[in-house]
């Protein structure tokens, strides 16, 4: 059984006070949970600030996006070597919100998925249909044209070890998460699709959910053979709730 993750997405939220006090009480509430791992990916201007206070627990801390190229006179792009340097370890890849409102194309987060990979960080990458795509029934269509940009550029085997999140568009801070089979549903989905070109890269990859996650519903999604965590965006603000996730995931 591939081991768990959970995943805090703070988007655009904190400042330096309020982060303080919220990664404070992840550090007392989670101290005790030894069979999850836990990431926060805050905002760029805090990765030290998390880097200081996270740097002796288990948790460790990443960015929401990444730019594509390594280095050159791209203003206010920030890379992978730059994440490096302040111990990130894991970076959100394609998050539908940066898709939709920057219009990243399938191949800009490809080459940025393979930016992460060649620096050693850990790609969370999310793929995921809007409301409209699932009800015509090509949600399926839909996340593997994602999976399989990738896989054209690079190959199958830059997934092994990796992280895909699955996060339909419709779920993302709506209240309405998709429901335990129909997330599994997908998930297995995502594994398959990988496996058919590398089974090893499958089997070693994670497969988040992310959409909507709570203490309640995330008991009911862990438990499914392909969910092996959550991408947490909200709930991930309220430290009794993300310890209630982790919880459920530990």
């Amino acid at each position: 059984m591939r081991r768990k993750i959970v995943v805090a997405n703070w988007k655009m939220h904190g400042n330096l006070a309020t982060n303080q006090q919220l990664l404070e009480a992840y550090i007392e509430r989670l101290k005790e949970l030894d069979n999850v791992d836990v990431v926060v990916c805050v905002p760029y201007p805090y990765l030290a600030q998390a880097q200081s206070l996270l740097s002796k627990t288990s948790m460790v801390w990443g960015a929401q996006n990444l730019s594509k190229d390594p280095v050159g006179a791209f203003t206010g792009e920030v890379s992978a070597s730059m994440l490096r340097d302040f111990g990130a370890s894991h970076v959100i890849i394609g998050h539908s919100e940066r898709a939709t409102a920057y219009c990243e194309s399938d191949e800009n987060i490809a080459t940025k998925f393979m930016q992460a990979k060649s620096h050693g960080l850990t790609p969370i990458l999310c793929v995921g249909e809007t409301l409209i795509e699932r009800e015509a029934g090509v949600m399926e269509m839909v996340v593997a044209k994602q999976i399989d940009t990738i896989i054209g550029m690079y190959g199958a085997s830059v997934f092994a070890d990796a992280i895909v999140s699955y996060e339909p568009i419709w779920a993302i801070g709506t209240g309405l998460a998709a429901t335990p089979d129909q997330a599994q549903a997908m998930h297995e989905f995502i594994r398959g699709r990988i496996a058919s070109y590398d089974k090893a890269a499958a089997n070693s990859l994670k497969i988040l959910y992310g959409g909507s996650v709570n203490p309640q519903n995330a008991v009911q999604l862990f438990v499914m053979q392909d969910i092996d965590g959550g991408l947490i965006g909200r709930c991930s603000l309220n430290a009794q709730e993300f310890e209630g996730i982790c919880r459920a995931a530990n």
